[in-house]
């Protein structure tokens, strides 16, 4: 299995595309939600591995940054605007292979769950 090469920003299609590879043992990366619950619980993209909401930012961003280490992380949320400071937040901490899905659930046309 490939792990994913990190890029700045993942448009909605080409997360689609990578959720689907993924699937396939073809390549491997974390999907971070970073709404709050309720937004969650609402409806979430099939395949996200776990949400971390961006108002409890200083609770569980040291676990994952340890946990992660070595691995691609592509961060979501509606717009892709909390994704992009959550992505700036773990790059200013050394964790360069992160990825902001730019648009959000917003514009994502895969799997929507509930």
């Amino acid at each position: 299995m490939q792990t994913l090469l990190a890029k700045e920003v993942l448009s909605s299609g080409a997360l689609e595309t990578l959720l689907l590879a993924r699937e396939r043992g073809e390549v491997a990366f974390l999907l971070v939600d970073v709404r709050e619950q309720s937004e969650y619980d609402a409806g979430h993209i099939k395949g996200v591995d776990m949400l971390r909401p961006t108002s409890l930012i200083s609770h569980w961003a040291g676990e994952l940054l340890s946990e992660a280490k070595g691995q691609t992380i592509v961060f979501t949320c509606r717009t892709g605007a909390r994704s992009g400071g959550v992505q700036a937040f773990f790059k200013e901490r050394g964790h360069a292979a992160v990825i902001n899905h730019t648009g959000g659930i917003f514009s994502y046309k895969g799997t929507i769950e509930r």
